[in-house]
């Protein structure tokens, strides 16, 4: 029960990586505060779910990339929790398109989602972590955004901003006891890579030294990790889980 007693706040929580993350910490004995946009009857088979593990967990409906509801939602789960030990920036979208074709409206809404939430999550977080005087901010980037990609342009920088914030973020705190580290997940088994044509795929797998896509439970181990206090020297770092291709 690695988290055991902790309480930690997931966007986007209904799907993919941010499901199994949320679906983990509760396995280690973690409250589970989480945030959907659209899947609310997906967020409420999670929460009963979650609550009948013996943890509370609670679903908001939150679209983290608009500033005022992350304020809001942040006063929300201190006022339900008391406490907010963990923040996991997960929640983010694709707009994928050739820089030729690709608008402006599918940059901004890629930036928002993906970028900008980590800033108000972490802004109004950083705050209730800041009186705890302790708590991880764990960030989802990818290795996308240090590699590149083409055709994800937009997903690209957004990725590869949130290693720069991350690794800012985690100079501003560190004295004062609260990391902030990234995961960078490689081509994982999730909503976003199912609609890959089997030929991009196989192309993907050949550059992938371990020959597999990974799964989404292998990413919510590494936040386990960087949640719990087997990591409590680690901050400002990016941690690949790729199955080797960032090397």
């Amino acid at each position: 029960m690695l988290l055991q007693g902790k309480t930690a706040l997931i966007t986007g929580g209904t799907r993919g990586i941010g499901y199994s993350i949320a679906k983990r910490f509760a396995a280690e004995g973690c409250n589970v505060a989480f945030t959907f946009v659209n899947s609310e009857d997906k967020a409420k088979e999670l929460e009963n779910e979650l609550n009948a593990a013996g943890v509370k967990a609670k679903a908001y409906k939150s679209n983290a990339g608009v500033y005022s509801e992350a304020e809001k939602l942040v006063d929300d789960v201190l006022k339900d929790f008391r406490a907010i030990d963990v923040l996991v920036n997960n929640a983010g979208i694709t707009k994928d398109n050739l820089i030729l074709r690709m608008t402006e409206e599918q940059w901004d809404e890629v930036i928002a989602a993906n970028l900008k939430s980590v800033f108000n999550l972490t802004k109004h977080v950083s705050k209730i972590m800041l009186r705890q005087k302790h708590g991880s901010i764990i960030n989802l980037s990818s290795i996308v955004g240090e590699k590149g990609q083409a055709g994800q342009s937009n997903y690209a920088a957004s990725k590869a901003g949130i290693i720069g914030f991350t690794k800012s973020i985690a100079d501003e705190f560190g004295s004062r006891s609260i990391r902030c580290n990234a995961i960078a997940p490689g081509f994982i088994e999730t909503d976003m890579t199912n609609v890959l044509s089997e030929e991009l795929k196989k192309s993907i797998l050949e550059k992938i030294p371990m020959g597999r896509m990974g799964k989404a439970d292998e990413v919510a181990n590494a936040a386990v990790f960087l949640a719990s206090d087997l990591s409590t020297y680690v901050s400002g770092q990016v941690l690949s889980v790729c199955g080797g291709m960032n090397r």
